[in-house]
């Protein structure tokens, strides 16, 4: 058996702590998209909201996250990955106070959509920094935990609302505010960040530092080795895909990826079913307490199988999560929409929860890796914008329209939709997907280049 050198352990446990202290802005993004659940029909009886008004607020917070990833790549070149990641969390501590202490709704709005520019950021600068951090080999699992928080902080989000539900008129404020707790957290941990040494020699022309933080994340490395990674990082930043504008011909297999991958996600009808779980659960006879347990019961199955694709990803590869995925939603989307048209609604909750395992699997796990792997050093936190936009555009599209969605066409009609966007998703996945398991980002990018 091969003992652990003295310098593999700490190395090993920095950079598991780094990534998940980046990551733990997914546990915010998971559990601030996700708690509005619990509160909004509460919310649209308070305020009396049409269903049109009642769409509209609760997609406050997914129009910042639509905001918040369009400049994202912003502050995330200017200023770096680590500041960025810092002000993450006080844009999240500020909605959530703001949010439990609105009275109305316009400055309810305001306080989501503060919320919703964190979210909107954190999907750009998070899986971005793990990437340019992690060895190539772990890259995948590494970067892979920002899904992974996500899903439990949506478990979570739905643990707390369940909780919170009994406690009085009040409650949604509650369920709503608690989120400043590991806001502040976050925060505070985020001060232990290194910057990216990718940013640092790439894109700041800060060589000596880019070299003492890739010491910090490979401490057995020799001088010379990491002095190679250092022009390697240098050389790629120089090549025609990295040098030109962003909008080139060079680029539009990555641009056309990761708009892809994006549009697939949303169009799986995943944050609807999530935003609406309890209300769809209600259609199938099952009471208001029983419903709320049932949503308890997708983040915890989010979970589980998110977990099972970081344990995949490095593996079996990203292209392969993503087949067997889609071949997942098919199957689960069109059992559903048959559930409703023939009135067995007993197996509907088993396909929603076999609708999650899916996207956990496949899609969840693999869209922020494959977004951040795939365009070159200077241009990543554009592309990763880029992703970040799409996704959430059409996440904040549907989540606006879904109230009035459910209320003209019937639940299998909308199911049997998701199902054929998944179709096309399965022959995208067979024509166009590429393989970056195992591959360095500077590989990757000289390949692409």
């Amino acid at each position: 058996m091969n003992k652990i050198s003295p310098e593999t352990k700490p190395h090993s446990t920095k950079l598991f702590f780094w990534s998940l202290t980046a990551a733990l802005a997914g546990f915010l993004f998971g559990f601030d998209t996700v708690v509005i659940s619990g509160a909004e029909q509460t919310i649209q009886e308070l305020w009396g909201l049409s269903s049109a008004m009642h769409g509209f607020a609760m997609s406050a917070a997914l129009w910042g996250t639509v905001l918040g990833s369009l400049v994202g790549a912003w502050p995330t070149d200017r200023f770096g990955r680590k500041k960025t990641l810092l002000s993450i969390g006080l844009l999240y501590f500020v909605s959530a106070i703001w949010s439990a202490m609105a009275n109305d709704p316009l400055s309810f709005v305001v306080a989501r959509f503060i919320g919703g520019l964190g979210v909107g950021v954190s999907t750009v600068a998070a899986p971005l920094f793990i990437a340019e951090i992690a060895p190539a080999d772990k890259r995948g699992k590494l970067a892979g935990m920002f899904q992974f928080n996500i899903v439990f902080g949506i478990l979570i989000a739905f643990a707390s609302n369940a909780a919170l539900g009994g406690i009085g008129e009040d409650a949604w404020r509650w369920m709503l505010g608690v989120e400043a707790i590991p806001a502040l957290i976050y925060s505070l941990l985020c001060f232990s960040l290194p910057e990216s040494p990718r940013w640092l020699i790439g894109r700041k022309d800060d060589r000596s530092s880019g070299i003492a933080v890739l010491k910090m994340i490979n401490p057995e490395a020799s001088a010379s080795e990491i002095e190679a990674k250092a022009d390697e990082i240098v050389a790629v930043s120089h090549e025609a895909g990295s040098t030109g504008g962003f909008w080139t011909k060079r680029l539009k297999t990555p641009i056309l990826l990761a708009f892809l991958i994006a549009f697939f996600n949303q169009l799986s009808g995943i944050n609807a079913i999530l935003y609406f779980s309890p209300r769809i659960f209600e259609l199938t006879g099952l009471g208001e307490k029983a419903a709320l347990l049932q949503s308890v019961g997708i983040g915890v199955t989010l979970v589980i199988f998110t977990f099972t694709g970081l344990w995949l990803i490095d593996k079996l590869g990203r292209r392969m999560l993503l087949y067997i995925g889609s071949f997942g939603y098919i199957a689960s989307l069109g059992l559903c929409s048959w559930a409703f048209f023939s009135e067995n609604f007993a197996i509907v909750p088993v396909c929603i929860f076999a609708f999650i395992a899916a996207h956990a699997v496949g899609q969840g796990t693999v869209i922020w890796v494959l977004i951040s792997e795939i365009f070159p050093n200077r241009h990543r936190a554009q592309g990763q914008s880029l992703g970040s936009f799409t996704h959430w555009i059409f996440a904040a599209l549907l989540t606006l329209f879904f109230p009035s969605m459910v209320g003209t066409f019937a639940p299998g009609i909308i199911f049997a939709f998701f199902c054929f966007m998944m179709v096309l998703q399965l022959i995208w996945v067979k024509c166009m997907v590429p393989e970056t398991k195992g591959r360095s980002l500077e590989e990757i990018e000289h390949e692409s280049s």
